[in-house]
């Protein structure tokens, strides 16, 4: 048995907005941060309940767009997961959300833009966080001496398109209501493709 400052992985796991075999995934990897000095005792795996002087402040955000994507939630965590422990960034959560990157009234994000000790967040994609106002995100994080940590900067394939349909569909939305916008916004692409 592991005793002192450990907890079992999967308590810590569940700390940090991770599910638990995602977090033994990671252990079995070697991807989690060093800095939680993981030890294994039988079949449990032990974490440093507080590693010292963590890095504080250093979050995760996922996001997709539907409910038909959620499933995708936890594969982006698990990317972003990979990336920190391979450089040794010690994570303090991981936010997940299901809404739609123009959409401004995000509960989960605005909570994080909110909290003054989040100083850096880490994303796959720019779209991931925003598809506009990323510079605002951006200017918000280096006012706290922090930054947005970017995976992948490469535009997606199709991202222009994909804009221009989410931003037809919010004009229409408000015009006509939520239940004819993506129809009205999809006959807009096509007349205008046509």
């Amino acid at each position: 048995m592991v005793n002192g400052n450990y907890i079992r992985l999967s308590q810590w796991a569940a700390q940090h907005g991770m599910h638990r075999m995602a977090a033994w995934r990671h252990y079995n990897a070697g991807t989690l941060p060093p800095e939680l000095q993981p030890k294994k005792s039988g079949n449990i795996i032990y974490v440093l309940a507080n590693p010292g002087s963590p890095a504080g402040g250093i979050v995760v955000y996922t996001r997709v767009s539907s409910s038909e994507q959620k499933p995708r939630l936890e594969n982006q965590a698990n990317r972003l997961w990979a990336y920190a422990g391979q450089r040794g960034i010690l994570l303090d959560q991981v936010i997940s959300e299901v809404a739609s990157g123009l959409n401004d009234r995000r509960p989960k994000l605005r909570k994080l833009l909110g909290d003054p000790t989040v100083h850096t967040v880490i994303v796959e994609h720019r779209v991931r966080l925003a598809r506009f106002g990323v510079g605002m995100v951006e200017a918000i994080l280096q006012a706290r001496s922090g930054s947005l940590i970017v995976i992948d900067d490469a535009e997606v394939p199709g991202d222009l398109v994909r804009d221009m349909t989410e931003m037809l569909t919010c004009f229409c939305a408000r015009l006509y209501g939520k239940r004819s916008a993506a129809n009205r916004a999809r006959r807009a692409i096509e007349v205008v493709s046509g």
